[in-house]
């Protein structure tokens, strides 16, 4: 399965979580309180990460995919950050950076 990824930089990391849970009517599958969150739908990978005030943006997008032999990233005609990844090689960066992330659930749908 494939889904796109979309990693967006929030300044208000709480406001941000209850957005994003209602716009996609689910919950995050991780969180890191007040730094990092991951949704996982059918066809979208979303991940919200604390940046400073006035750095909001859109971060990088990609591909989630389960064939992924790992973890890749490259930068498209326009400048643009894509990664590459399987699920397994997202949570294992993840972790990388907060080992003690609140897993709720790697849903593999």
């Amino acid at each position: 399965m494939k889904r796109v990824h979309i990693a967006i930089g929030v300044a208000d990391f709480d406001a941000s979580v209850a957005d994003y849970t209602g716009r996609l009517e689910a919950v995050p599958v991780v969180v890191v309180p007040g730094e990092y969150a991951l949704w996982r739908t059918k066809v979208l990978n979303l991940s919200i990460r604390k940046v400073p005030t006035g750095s909001t943006a859109i971060r990088h997008i990609g591909i989630e995919d389960d064939a992924a032999p790992g973890f890749s990233a490259s930068v498209d005609v326009n400048g643009i950050e894509w990664e590459m990844f399987s699920p397994e090689a997202q949570m294992a960066e993840i972790l990388g950076l907060w080992p003690d992330a609140e897993v709720i659930k790697l849903d593999r749908r």
